[in-house]
């Protein structure tokens, strides 16, 4: 077994990845993983990285997380490369040279005044790169679905497929709210299932048109469910009874 820190003296980017393949060679439970068993912790880390950004932790809390979150990255670039496909140089290389296209009017002749400007460009290069025949092709499917709704949405209304105003869309939002309703009153649950559908995805764009995330949104309306539920659980326990047992008014204001 190695016994020795890896690379002393070089840069800590070059000790993490040697490090990398020194637990790849030594470590059982590095040995075993693969692309796929390693997905959880990628989607794991990365939603760790968020939730610290979104609670105004340290920078040191954050600074940790982003590193939990690049070992991710260097641990299948490691894969990779013992597998012959490509090393973690590639992905550097690769993402550098992708910024410097991206980015024509830093790095080329390409005028952008404005951040939807810059946007634009960027999904025309990218349209150009990736030949691809729809807007829609490149959002990822496994995106969280309010996500998935603001992405798809955004890019319709890249080509004038959009409300004119806020207000229309909150309008959209009422007149999808209301079909949601004649839906469960109908029975039918799969009717049900395709208006709620029409609502959600109606409330996502909403609130990309408003400039905000609906996926921030949600977490923060969770949050402040959760701290709601346990100041409940706080009042039941102080009262010697099971929270089920509190009054309902008590519950729901």
């Amino acid at each position: 077994m190695s016994d020795h820190l890896p690379l002393a003296g070089a840069t800590p980017f070059e000790r993490l990845v040697s490090l990398m393949a020194i637990l790849r060679e030594n470590c059982p439970w590095d040995r075993q993983q693969t692309h796929q068993s390693l997905t959880p912790y990628l989607v794991e880390e990365a939603y760790e990285v968020l939730e610290t950004i979104e609670e105004g932790a340290s920078a040191s809390a954050l600074s940790e997380e982003l590193g939990d979150l690049l070992l991710q990255v260097v641990f299948h670039a490691q894969l990779a490369r013992e597998s012959g496909g490509f090393t973690i140089d590639d992905v550097v290389e690769g993402i550098v040279a992708k910024m410097i296209r991206r980015h024509p009017h830093v790095f080329g002749d390409v005028t952008a005044e404005t951040p939807a400007d810059v946007r634009r460009n960027w999904e025309e290069i990218k349209r150009q790169e990736k030949q691809r025949a729809s807007l829609m092709e490149g959002i990822p499917r496994g995106l969280p679905a309010l996500l998935m709704a603001e992405r798809v949405c955004g890019r319709a209304a890249e080509v004038g497929f959009e409300w004119d105003s806020v207000e229309d869309a909150l309008a959209k939002v009422a007149e999808e709210s209301a079909e949601a309703v004649a839906a469960w009153r109908s029975g039918k649950s799969d009717l049900v299932r395709e208006e709620m559908g029409d609502l959600l995805l109606s409330c996502a764009n909403l609130c990309r048109m408003m400039g905000i995330g609906s996926e921030d949104c949600l977490r923060r309306s969770s949050g402040k469910f959760v701290e709601r539920f346990g100041w409940l659980e706080a009042t039941a326990f102080g009262r010697g009874v099971d929270v089920s047992a509190l009054p309902r008014d008590e519950m729901v204001t």
